[in-house]
């Protein structure tokens, strides 16, 4: 955990969309005196201060000014970021260097994008809606709690799901991985989470669409593969159904919502 103040506006000294991965898959990043935060749109190996995370579409990192940050890609990667000072005021909150924004990454990509279409970048307004990103991170933090009270197989077939969504992935697959058989996966998942495995990948599947969708340029063709749906009849009949319309609808409609915050 890090400690961040956040009883002032922070100074935003640069807000932008960052594309990597095209001429090299690994940078390394060290600036001494802003604080950097990222919202993602790929997966990647983030390495902060010696210690590596897995980055996922629709993550979130925050890293301390002087930090060394490394970033290995694996391939074209876009995400959206601000360098800024916090205001040293205040008692500070505590929040990880990576997390996933879950369904808040879209309101949080809408303010970052809204920060970026404001001008110029000291300003007041982008000062608001980055330091109302802040908080919104500090309270994902602050709903995450101690431990984990699922049964081990169900968070380690969870974690190994989340990390394989661009995969092919089968019931049977998650089961020999964590080690338990087909049946007893159906069972605990059952009544741990009232869903089947296929119905939480399914919905794991869609929530990185939809983030991919809004948050990200990639073709939609590219959005289907990178969530495992590679057949485009397949996804748009999966987006219809948990997500209520057509990925390209999806994309027009949040993209505008966006640009009028």
């Amino acid at each position: 955990m890090i400690a961040l103040p956040l009883a002032a506006p922070p100074e935003v000294v640069n807000v932008g969309v960052g594309i990597h991965g095209t001429r090299s898959l690994r940078d390394v990043f060290l600036i001494p005196d802003l604080w950097q935060l990222h919202l993602y749109a790929y997966s990647c190996d983030l390495t902060v201060a010696g210690t590596t995370y897995a980055v996922a579409p629709g993550y979130v990192s925050l890293t301390p000014a002087g930090s060394v940050v490394q970033f290995d890609y694996r391939g074209r990667s876009e995400h959206l970021y601000a360098h800024f000072r916090p205001a040293a005021v205040g008692a500070p909150s505590h929040v990880p260097v990576v997390q996933d924004a879950g369904d808040a990454a879209p309101l949080l990509t809408g303010l970052l994008r809204s920060a970026i279409e404001a001008s110029p970048s000291g300003s007041a307004r982008v000062a608001a809606e980055v330091w109302t990103a802040l908080w919104r991170i500090a309270d994902l933090a602050a709903a995450t709690p101690l431990g984990d009270p699922r049964h081990p197989a169900v968070a380690a077939a969870m974690a190994y799901i989340e990390a394989n969504l661009g995969r092919p992935l089968s019931v049977a697959g998650v089961a020999r991985v964590v080690g338990v058989s087909h049946n007893h996966l159906t069972r605990l998942f059952q009544a741990e989470t009232g869903s089947t495995v296929i119905g939480y990948l399914r919905r794991r599947r869609m929530t990185r669409a939809r983030h991919l969708l809004v948050a990200s340029t990639l073709s939609i063709p590219a959005v289907a593969a990178s969530v495992g749906i590679p057949d485009l009849q397949a996804f748009n009949k999966t987006c219809h159904r948990e997500l209520g319309a057509s990925p390209r609808t999806i994309r027009n409609e949040m993209t505008g919502l966006a640009g009028a915050g």
